[in-house]
């Protein structure tokens, strides 16, 4: 029965806050990706080097255009289906992180929480953007089309490293009684930043020339501004949707199923 109403919930969140977060892209960041997409095919890529020797004649341009095509990946065509496809994966992500916002609200008010069912998913959202959006983007700026970076699998493992770092840095705050934990806290912070986040050491436009490069740059930093609306109205949304949610239908079982037994202080 729990977890039904869990799965319903964080579907209803979900619907919620993917209707709102595919409105937000679509007015600050698909416009940018947009414009930056048609400087796409001004870059100008480095040679590649090899030793082989190529095959001779018709052989080799049809082996090239074979590679061209295996190379070509699918995408959704610009439009209705373009939109629909985001909207699709902006209420996945949305209904795992409505899912992980719960359990987290679960939790606290097992500890005992005072806070009411509004205020501690809208603290519990705010740990949220910081652990998956503002720590980690301090080192890795959101990147436009055509870009270049350091690699993917780089980027990847130090994001990893930034995002479970500041999630152990707000457990320790929200945890442990110590006043140390604020030392702790600080110090998981700052343990990706020494580690250092995966960059290359040329330009990451060095592939585009006079107005282009000009262009995409501004448009680098009209995108990453662009994402961190993006992410807070995602964060804000899903605390208060959570927020309202949990009041409805999740506390209401929770006390019902572990009240009884003393496991959860009664409603205020």
């Amino acid at each position: 029965m729990i977890f039904q109403r869990l799965i319903w919930a964080s579907l209803a969140v979900a619907l919620a806050v993917g209707i709102v977060q595919t409105g937000v892209q679509q007015l600050q960041a698909v416009p940018i990706i947009l414009a930056a997409e048609v400087y796409e095919d001004q870059k100008i890529e480095a040679p590649a080097t090899t030793t082989e020797a190529a095959p001779a004649g018709g052989h080799a341009a049809h082996e090239g255009h074979a590679m061209a095509e295996e190379a070509e990946e699918w995408a959704p065509a610009d439009g209705f289906e373009r939109t629909a496809w985001t909207f699709a994966a902006n209420v996945l992500h949305a209904f795992s992180m409505a899912l992980l916002v719960f359990a987290v609200m679960g939790v606290a008010l097992w500890r005992g929480t005072t806070l009411r069912a509004l205020p501690l998913a809208l603290a519990t959202a705010a740990a949220g953007w910081l652990v998956f959006h503002f720590w980690p983007s301090i080192g890795l700026h959101a990147e436009i089309p055509g870009m270049d970076a350091a690699r993917l699998g780089s980027r990847q493992g130090w994001w990893i490293l930034a995002a479970v770092s500041a999630a152990l840095a707000c457990a320790s705050v929200a945890g442990l009684k110590s006043p140390l934990r604020w030392l702790l806290a600080a110090a998981l912070l700052a343990l990706p930043y020494l580690v250092g986040a995966p960059h290359i050491t040329a330009d990451p436009l060095a592939g585009f020339q006079g107005e282009a490069q000009a262009v995409l740059r501004d448009l680098g930093t009209q995108f990453v501004w662009a994402t961190t609306w993006v992410s807070l109205t995602f964060w804000l949304c899903m605390g208060v949707a959570t927020g309202l949610a949990f009041q409805r239908w999740v506390q209401p079982i929770l006390r019902a199923t572990f009240g009884e037994a003393g496991k959860l202080p009664q409603a205020a």
